[in-house]
């Protein structure tokens, strides 16, 4: 397989920064903020507005592990041959149908004005959303040597945060209302993300993977130990992850006691520190688990430098505490969701169903990220307070790292280097 070049690299780069601005801007600040407004209130009732928000994430994310899978299985069975020239190949077509899917129900959640509503249009965007994700992680798979995949995957990595950053600065630098942020989204997902699935080659299916896929086991790679370790290592670590980070802006407002506008300014100054040591620590890990070969060690690693950042908080619960455990988890996360999307990789059992396997992988961690907030309002719940939160994010960051540990290290060999011409 050729290895591709900066174009190819710049063009999935950018598909994946507005895939997560779209996804995880309204879950930092835009969903946070609207429930508050509809459903808080003097004395306690803020609490109430934590556990509807996380039941909403957590509803579009269960919708999201049937459609991620779905599509990929869907892409993966999609020839191309037959399909207008600009549409051809496996991918481009779900990928397309998934960025008309997010833009439109995200115009929808924005118009959303009441809690039920609300659940409905962000069903919406999570389906969008997970097909999206599918057909551009094949993509990986499909595309790339496996010398090439931790760079690929660096950038799906580093593109998390700095689309985070990126979504959250423009609402709240702009002063923007939840309905502009939700408008500006969709545009940002249409044009970014609808461009780049235009612009990235999708051979169609080659021959010998649709002979492959006409006699296959649907369920091969869950029944593949190690794929299956390597996934719930996933899925439990991202949990963990956003534990740490998607109640902030509560955590802002009423565990440090700050007014709802320091609050916003002082989550966009956390959201900057970690989008910048995730993307630093993406491209670092990254380029060693290309040159390295061995990933799994690696990803282990990252997930116990994750669980520190909870710690962290939990020992100084005050504002200068968490920038350094947003710098932590910065650290951590870049490197986990970087190495162990390279790690999955060499464990796909089989090239026949590529784009449904990393599918699932790719459904994993967002589901994670979903989970945390409906898991973290129930533990904030419970308490009244947000230790058990923090408690429970160091807690299943580590568990996640160990049952990546248990997943078999493939061995990807390293590129040979190459040797200088004798003159």
């Amino acid at each position: 397989m050729p290895r591709v070049g900066r174009r190819w690299l710049t063009l999935f780069t950018l598909a994946w920064l507005a895939i997560w601005m779209v996804q995880l801007t309204p879950l930092q600040l835009l969903l946070p903020l609207q429930l508050d407004s509809e459903i808080s209130g003097d004395g306690e009732r803020w609490v109430h507005g934590v556990v509807v928000s996380g039941l909403i994430l957590g509803v579009g994310g269960l919708v999201g592990v049937l459609a991620g899978p779905l599509a990929g299985t869907l892409s993966d069975r999609t020839d191309g041959t037959a399909m207008p020239r600009r549409l051809g190949g496996r991918r481009r077509v779900w990928a397309l149908g998934g960025v008309t899917t997010t833009s439109i129900t995200l115009i929808l959640t924005g118009f959303a004005h009441s809690p039920l509503l609300v659940a409905a249009a962000w069903i919406g965007v999570s389906v969008g959303v997970a097909v999206t994700s599918a057909a551009f992680a094949a993509m990986i798979a499909d595309q790339l040597p496996p010398d090439q995949r931790g760079a690929a995957s660096a950038a799906v990595g580093s593109s998390q945060a700095l689309g985070v950053v990126v979504g959250v600065g423009v609402v709240v630098l702009l002063g923007l209302s939840t309905l502009s942020g939700y408008i500006l989204l969709a545009v940002a997902i249409a044009v970014i993300g609808g461009g780049a699935a235009l612009a990235l080659p999708d051979p169609p299916s080659p021959a010998m993977v649709r002979a492959a896929g006409a006699e296959h086991d649907p369920f091969a790679a869950l029944r593949d130990r190690d794929f299956a370790w390597m996934l719930t290592g996933r899925l439990v670590t991202n949990i963990g992850n956003a534990l740490g980070t998607a109640l902030l802006l509560f955590f802002l407002m009423y565990g440090l006691d700050q007014e709802e506008s320091a609050a916003e300014d002082n989550l966009l100054l956390l959201v900057v520190v970690y989008t910048v040591f995730v993307v630093g620590s993406s491209i670092v890990s990254g380029l060693v688990a290309d040159r390295r070969g061995h990933r799994r060690g690696l990803t282990v690693a990252a997930a116990a430098v994750q669980a520190v950042s909870g710690l962290i908080i939990l020992a100084a619960p005050n504002f200068t505490a968490t920038l350094v455990a947003a710098a932590v988890m910065g650290v951590g996360y870049g490197a986990f969701s970087t190495v162990g999307l390279a790690f999955a990789t060499d464990l796909l059992p089989a090239q026949a169903d590529h784009g449904r396997d990393l599918g699932v992988v790719n459904t994993s961690a967002a589901l994670g990220q979903l989970i945390g907030p409906v898991l973290g309002g129930g533990l904030v719940y419970a308490v009244g307070d947000f230790w058990l939160l923090f408690t429970a994010a160091s807690a299943l960051s580590l568990v996640g790292g160990l049952a990546t540990r248990i997943a078999r290290d493939t061995g990807v060999p390293a590129p040979a280097p190459t040797t200088p011409h004798a003159a």
